[in-house]
């Protein structure tokens, strides 16, 4: 079954290189991530763009706008981009500079959405800073991808990544479809809740582990581990709004998986893993087609 990684990083963060050479043990490099992407049948990654000015900075509020893809140059074919978004610089006299910037790079083929750290930066996601944000989202018919939960630095602020601010978002925004990602995790049943009532809002299941095998079995073989999300998802009963992701390089790509195909129910894999990442983001077909194209 072919799969599509709706979520990985390959960006120059400090915490990213040292995850990856300490924790999970992967090759933090695109000629990596290719050879995991071969070695598990996924045919497309969606990077989410993110960028520190100053090493170990990250959330880095000196970043302009927009974040991308700067671990390598260039985005690789087999990946498409969400521009991250720094809200730090949407105010003030730069503010429409950077807004040209992030809506000249929205136009490229290879951006699939768009990505808010909400948490790392302190703003709520309904806060009027990001308003110019949604009306490029809904001028381009692109999605907004949207941190939430734990953050993967102590300089976070919880209270910005709770999945409950994206209900009030999701109500103002009808015409924008939202991500939550790594399903609120640990609020996961407060996100089951807002996927479930709200018809443009979907999550993503990334970043639940983080590290190597050992450190996947010990929570694989742990039932109230597993529970915890399997009771979030049997809630929401909306496993056609739930897509498949890694949060490469926090875990092998191979091994995330497994650990997906656990906790999803089998009949819901081919959802999961390859067809709603269609639903979500529109431009994903013709780059698959483009690939396709070029594999013959």
């Amino acid at each position: 079954m072919p799969i599509i990684d709706i979520h990985i990083h390959l960006s120059d963060i400090d915490s990213f290189h040292r995850t990856a050479s300490d924790q999970s043990k992967v090759d933090y490099t695109a000629a990596g991530l290719k050879a995991e992407f071969d070695q598990n049948d996924v045919i497309l990654g969606i990077g989410m763009g993110v960028t520190e000015q100053t090493k170990g900075a990250f959330p880095d509020s000196g970043s302009p706008n927009p974040m991308g893809l700067d671990l390598e140059e260039g985005v690789p074919p087999f990946l498409m981009e969400c521009v991250g978004i720094n809200p730090n610089r949407l105010a003030g006299a730069q503010t429409q500079a950077e807004l040209d910037r992030i809506e000249a790079r929205m136009q490229a083929p290879e951006v699939a959405g768009i990505k808010l750290y909400a948490g790392y930066y302190h703003y709520y996601v309904h806060d009027k800073i990001y308003a110019p944000v949604y009306e490029l989202a809904a001028k381009y018919s692109l999605p907004v991808v949207i941190h939430t939960g734990d953050t993967y630095s102590m300089n976070g602020l919880l209270k910005y990544s709770h999945p409950l601010t994206v209900d009030e978002l999701a109500y103002q925004q009808r015409g924008v479809n939202f991500m939550i990602c790594h399903l609120g995790d640990p609020w996961v049943m407060d996100a089951a809740e807002v996927v479930a009532k709200n018809p443009n809002v979907y999550a993503d299941l990334s970043g639940l582990v983080v590290g190597d095998r050992p450190h996947f079995e010990r929570f694989m073989n742990e039932p109230l581990f597993m529970d915890h999300f399997r009771r979030a998802l049997v809630y929401c009963d909306h496993y056609e709004k739930m897509l498949f992701g890694t949060d490469w390089p926090l875990a092998p790509i191979g091994l995330y998986a497994e650990f997906i195909r656990r906790l999803v129910p089998e009949q819901h894999h081919e959802k999961v893993f390859y067809r709603n990442a269609f639903e979500l983001f529109p431009r994903i077909g013709q780059r698959i087609a483009e690939l396709m194209k070029e594999s013959l």
